[in-house]
């Protein structure tokens, strides 16, 4: 008896590895071999490759994450954003948009705590945007349509300083509005619960 359950599960075990083999392949296939677009930084033709290797590992997972192996125009603009990956038809839009987030964000810091983003997370906690007029969104609300804008206008929040905004936003009758105080963190709103009525303090530092 025990014998034909071994033998069940190594054939369960042998026909998932084929199947996920078959997936990998099928997917570095997809996105190998070099592709011409237009640079986003001077206009001018260039070849480009994407990072086949990658690309598939990670959209075993579910969240491809597209990004250049290599560039016409590297080493010496190798800290580009990347932007032109939305000129490659290799996958659906949100994984050309989450890829040049990516890159995008690796520049920047937090418009309220000034943090930097040295790692993105692709499954939780994923940073978020301001617009100018002060709205904010997540990843899966910018289109590929409005990348360029938004990559041109707005500005970078992290996990944590998103969720304190949403709750002021959403719940201000909740919130308590604190001075700067000398030794404070110069951050523009931080968040934390007050320990009695669980009322959220906001502290706003000096103009």
């Amino acid at each position: 008896m025990m014998f034909v359950v071994y033998v069940v599960a190594a054939v369960l075990m042998a026909t998932g590895l084929f199947f996920a083999i078959r997936y990998f392949v099928r997917s570095y296939i997809r996105y190998r071999d070099s592709r011409l677009i237009t640079c986003p930084d001077n206009g001018e033709a260039v070849i480009v490759e994407i990072d086949a290797m990658h690309a598939a590992l990670t959209s075993a997972f579910g969240q491809t994450d597209i990004r250049l192996q290599n560039c016409g125009r590297w080493p010496l603009f190798q800290h580009c954003g990347q932007t032109c990956l939305t000129q490659l038809d290799v996958g659906p839009p949100e994984c050309l948009v989450r890829g040049v987030l990516m890159r995008w964000y690796e520049f920047q810091a937090c418009l309220y705590c000034g943090k930097r983003f040295p790692q993105i997370e692709l499954l939780d906690h994923k940073p978020a945007l301001q617009s100018p007029d002060g709205k904010l969104l997540e990843w899966s609300e910018v289109s590929i349509n409005d990348l360029q804008n938004v990559l041109d206008r707005y500005q970078p929040v992290c996990w944590d300083c998103y969720i304190a905004q949403s709750f002021v936003r959403d719940h201000p009758e909740a919130v308590v509005y604190r001075p700067w105080r000398p030794g404070d963190s110069p951050v523009t709103v931080t968040n934390e619960i007050h320990a009695e009525s669980g009322t959220t303090i906001a502290h706003t530092p000096p103009v």
